[in-house]
């Protein structure tokens, strides 16, 4: 997929040990817009919640000017939250979903983000994560009461504090902007790349030519990830 700025790669799979894939991704090139959601709760209520996401923001209209790309995308993301959590008042459910965005616009990008799924920048071989786990986890690794390798494969590593159809009647998504140069690269990812895959082999095959993300993709499924797995590439020319 191809604009006048830059070029992307998205793939998902539901992993060699699942029956099905709760995650979803879309890529709005058109508006610049990239999202990856992991979706929990349940088989039935983590696919509903991951694909109440992508399909609430793949609804924006097409030519939307880019001075109102930022707020439609939010509103559309609280449009998601405050559905999923409508229907476990009415249903009884459970669905919850993390969300990684990404905005391109111009020479500038914004990050938008709830839960542990990731996005990265690869910048002149340099990888940086862009965003900030919402787990307990995490805020074990921040309290300095386990470090960050014990905290890889934690036995309390699925415990999200922050998600999209969450408790909160108001959803927070934390946000974080700059600016863009050529040759950058994005990846958003949800977990169950991580647990497959260090940062170094990551960075490695995120700055190679080609579908980077079938690349990774097929690494991934190669080591038998035990989790959905799901990769959104974005490249600067």
């Amino acid at each position: 997929m191809t604009t006048l700025s830059e070029y992307s790669y998205c793939a998902t799979h539901k992993g060699p040990f699942r029956t099905e894939n709760q995650d979803a991704l879309i890529c709005r090139p058109d508006l610049g817009i990239y999202v990856v959601a992991d979706g929990a709760g349940g088989h039935r209520d983590g696919r509903l919640a991951a694909n109440t996401v992508t399909e609430a923001i793949a609804a924006l209209p097409d030519g939307l000017p880019p001075d109102q790309r930022l707020a439609m995308l939010r509103r559309a993301v609280g449009d998601a939250h405050r559905r999923l959590r409508d229907l476990a008042g009415n249903l009884g459910n459970g669905a919850v979903s993390t969300i990684a965005a990404l905005l391109l616009e111009g020479d500038y990008f914004v990050v938008l983000w709830a839960g542990d799924s990731r996005i990265y920048l690869l910048r002149n071989g340099e990888m940086t994560q862009l965003t900030h786990d919402h787990t307990l986890v995490q805020q074990m690794v921040d309290s300095g009461s386990i470090s960050p390798a014990e905290g890889r494969n934690h036995p309390k590593g699925n415990i999200i504090t922050r998600a999209v159809g969450g408790a909160d009647p108001e959803l927070i998504l934390d946000k974080r902007i700059g600016m863009v140069l050529p040759h950058d690269r994005f990846l958003l990812c949800s977990d169950g790349l991580l647990k497959t895959m260090d940062e170094d082999e990551i960075g490695y095959l995120l700055g190679q030519d080609g579908d980077v993300a079938d690349a990774l993709l097929s690494t991934a499924l190669r080591r038998r990830a035990r989790d959905n797995v799901s990769i959104v590439a974005v490249v600067r020319p």
